[in-house]
């Protein structure tokens, strides 16, 4: 049988329907099929590769890792060059109230991490998050998730959960003294790239505050200088009581991490002592490589030119006839088809014409460009040229 065989036989899928682009190798913004043929990778592995495939300051932090040892023990048992240098480094770019790291291996686990450390803090149960947030898919996480059509099948979740309408003022007033936490994206991704009004949050933190409630910034996606800030939240005048970091943060490998104040974390390691445990949760060689990716966006100007790198786009793109609307923060872009139509039609063309593009979960006619960090003008004037011609290709 060949690879291609093997995939569809013994692989659990997600989908019936996915791309099965068979990739051998990449690098930068590129990725190459078994026949050689070059396509352009505008979706970072879904906002993952932000320093690009394969930056060979990753690839030697890796390699350099290995050579010294991979698993030990579980987590938090011994100390670690790579958590404990991490933890520090990630710290020294928070605000002084994000002063304590857990690691865990993705977004979903993290999430999950911050939900109970709020629950065990505050002393509460409720959990409120928003409609059309997406925060992952483990029970948990799912439970929270802003889209009746991918958690109805798996009811019953968590109780205790409660669902507002983002950016709508009038539901802040459901935040009581019996909440525990909000779970909120600053920039809702899964939406089509919708962040949040100044106002609405304006008012949120003055009802947090006045009860008691923590804040739980997810920034897995937005994360790592994706918005052209290293976090999403710096947009605006606030910190939150806790941070969820992941896909970015590993550089390519799996890592997650939920970040808060010290005198918070610290109530998970007693009533009971070990509240929230991992085997594999800050992996050394996943913290070696994220080190030398964090060190990357922090030395140069890729966070901060990642504003300039997606008004490129947006001038490129917005106007063409195919497009209805599109919104963008930094290098996380949203572009919402005239016809919703002609969406598989037009995915087969960016295909054809070399490009990787995706859809937004809970908006299936608008299309994701979040391409690595790396990316130059010339490259981006490269990929526009392709999603330009596969639109074109879908007017005809």
């Amino acid at each position: 049988m060949t690879e291609r065989e093997l995939f569809y036989r013994y692989l659990g899928l997600p989908s019936f329907f996915p791309m099965g682009l068979e990739i051998v190798e990449a690098e930068g913004i590129y990725l190459y099929d078994r026949s050689g043929k070059r396509y352009s990778d505008l979706v970072a592995g879904i906002s993952v590769s932000n320093v690009g495939h394969r930056h060979p300051a990753v690839v030697k932090a890796i390699h350099d890792q290995v050579d010294r040892y991979l698993h030990l023990n579980v987590y938090g048992e011994f100390i670690q060059a790579p958590q404990v240098h991490l933890a520090e480094r990630l710290t020294g770019l928070l605000p002084e109230k994000l002063d304590s790291v857990y690691f865990v291996n993705s977004g979903s686990e993290a999430i999950e991490g911050a939900m109970k450390l709020a629950k065990r803090y505050t002393g509460r149960t409720e959990v409120i998050s928003f409609t059309d947030s997406y925060h992952g898919s483990t029970h948990g996480s799912l439970s929270i998730l802003g889209n009746e059509s991918l958690k109805n099948a798996f009811r019953p979740l968590l109780p205790d959960t409660r669902l507002l309408e983002f950016n709508n003022f009038c539901h802040l007033e459901k935040i009581s003294t019996r909440t525990a936490c909000i779970v909120m994206e600053v920039v809702q991704a899964e939406a089509g790239i919708i962040p949040v009004e100044e106002y609405f949050l304006h008012q949120m933190k003055k009802r947090c505050a006045r009860d008691g409630v923590l804040i739980i910034v997810d920034d897995v996606q937005m994360g790592m200088g994706r918005t052209g800030k290293m976090f999403s939240f710096e947009h605006y005048d606030f910190a939150p009581d806790i941070l969820v970091l992941a896909k970015a943060l590993g550089a390519g490998m799996p890592l997650g991490a939920f970040i808060a104040g010290k005198n918070i974390m610290d109530t998970l390691a007693f009533n009971p002592e070990l509240g929230h445990i991992t085997t594999f949760g800050g992996h050394p060689v996943s913290c070696a490589a994220a080190l030398a990716g964090l060190e990357v966006l922090a030395a140069g100007d890729l966070v901060a030119g990642a504003i300039e790198k997606g008004r490129i786009f947006m001038d490129r793109l917005s106007s063409h006839p195919a497009i209805a609307g599109a919104r963008h923060l930094g290098l996380a872009m949203g572009f919402d088809l005239a016809d919703p139509g002609k969406r598989t039609a037009f995915m087969q063309a960016a295909i054809g014409e070399g490009v990787i593009i995706d859809w937004y979960l809970f908006k299936p006619a608008t299309f994701r460009i979040a391409p690595p960090l790396t990316i130059t003008p010339e490259e981006i004037g490269e990929s526009c040229d392709k999603i330009l011609s596969a639109l074109d290709k879908c007017q005809s």
